[in-house]
């Protein structure tokens, strides 16, 4: 079950308190629903990491009604690649598939430039793996949700074989 956060109380939730502004995390952008700082343990020169402000476990917690947020935190990741001159073309966006996630928290990694990336950091950031799925990766297991009722751990894998990756994967 996902939970919910209440805002302006410290929580145990690491990026609600980011979002509230009771850590002492650079926000590198926010609105009313989502919120923009670096990783701390950045996989490449410019890492980010996009958070809604409502708790959102994972993205085994996203439902239909999500889809508008996810496809925000995606283009606001994009737009500050944008204005910090880095090529969508050698970037990675996706999210950890749980239960490879380090925090209960749903977070859009935005990684640049790819091609920086080292062995490790392409190891747990390896594009549609059963651990880290793309945006259009959440947006077909979403659909097999929809259709069958229900999805298998492995969706995302299977999923990334039948369609061939987009400039989002």
């Amino acid at each position: 079950m996902c939970a919910n956060a209440s805002i302006g109380q410290k929580s145990s939730c690491i990026f609600c308190n980011i979002a509230n502004k009771l850590e002492n995390t650079e926000i590198l952008y926010e609105d009313e629903e989502v919120c923009v700082f670096r990783d701390i343990k950045p996989a490449s020169d410019y890492h980010i990491l996009t958070i809604p402000k409502r708790h959102i476990d994972d993205v085994k917690c996203l439902t239909s009604a999500d889809k508008e947020l996810v496809q925000k935190m995606l283009a606001t990741a994009k737009e500050l690649l944008a204005k910090n001159n880095l090529s969508l073309e050698d970037a990675r966006f996706g999210y950890h598939w749980p239960p490879f996630r380090s925090i209960k928290h749903l977070h859009l990694h935005t990684i640049a430039p790819e091609s920086k990336m080292g062995f490790i950091g392409n190891m747990v950031f390896r594009k549609n793996s059963f651990w880290f799925v793309s945006v259009t990766g959440i947006h077909r297991i979403e659909t097999l949700r929809t259709v069958h009722g229900t999805y298998i751990l492995g969706a995302a894998v299977i999923i990334s074989d039948i369609a061939p990756p987009s400039a989002e994967d």
